[in-house]
């Protein structure tokens, strides 16, 4: 399997369920909330029908696994060595508030792996985009595609990226001890795509996430030249246990420094 031969398809998909998205995002929606309290509209189960339906015609072969469906008990999940892994509107706090900072994610996980990342913004258009050995790029629409890349460290204060809406002591105990930076928002994965296209330093994220929250956006990190690692260091890796909630991590474009040391 070359996951990049699947890379226009699900290209496509993300951009087909955020067409679904924006329409829902015009109109006056209704929020309902999930069993864990977290916010779902009717825009996240139109994204999630749209990218679900076309994964199962494009590789029926490969099971999917979504925010919208996660009930797949682990002792099912554990046999599958590739999966799709999406959120299908991640950012659902930022659509509700209109803000535009939401995006759809899929991802090709291979053992434990993500090899094909696709990260799609709605409102801008814009597209990151990585593949196992074929590096990141960013599409702007009315500019083309690029080649994106982490950037290294600098003498200037660190460029640290921080959630919009998410910010809890952990953090604030860590901002402490790094030096003197700067604090770029962002809502939902884009803050990993931040690192990736070489704007921010660090993402450190000492709060809780979901495997769907990640997955591909930390393959256009990776492709990028980055990293995405648990506290101590460790590469994230997916669908290793029956939880789907992530370790604290980092992301971050240049690794000659142990960020878990400020903890």
């Amino acid at each position: 399997m070359n996951p990049c031969d699947y890379l226009d398809a699900a290209r496509n998909l993300a951009h087909q369920a955020g067409e679904k998205i924006l329409e829902i995002y015009n109109t006056e929606f209704s929020v309902e909330e999930k069993d864990d309290k977290s916010p779902l509209t009717a825009a996240d189960m139109a994204s999630h029908n749209v990218i679900v339906a076309g994964l199962e015609k494009l590789t029926p072969e490969i099971p999917v696994l979504s925010e919208e469906s996660a009930k797949i008990p682990f002792e099912e999940r554990s046999s599958w060595d590739t999966y799709w892994l999406i959120d299908p509107l991640d950012g659902t706090k930022e659509f509700i508030k209109r803000n535009g900072e939401f995006t759809v994610n899929i991802a090709l996980i291979d053992k434990g792996v993500p090899v094909l990342g696709v990260v799609y913004v709605p409102v801008s258009g814009v597209t990151y985009a990585g593949c196992e050995g074929k590096g990141s790029l960013k599409e702007v629409p009315g500019e083309g595609e690029k080649v994106i890349k982490v950037r290294t460290l600098s003498a200037g204060p660190l460029a640290v990226v921080g959630s919009r809406s998410h910010r809890g002591e952990s953090l604030e105990a860590w901002l402490d001890k790094v030096g003197e930076y700067e604090i770029v928002s962002m809502g939902s994965s884009l803050k990993i795509c931040l690192v990736a296209e070489g704007v921010a330093d660090i993402y450190p994220r000492l709060g809780l996430t979901s495997e769907w929250d990640t997955a591909a956006a930390h393959c256009v990190v990776e492709q990028a030249g980055g990293f995405l690692t648990d506290t101590d260091m460790q590469p994230l890796r997916y669908n290793t246990k029956d939880s789907l909630l992530n370790p604290f991590f980092f992301v971050f474009g240049d690794d000659s420094r142990d960020w878990s040391q400020y903890l």
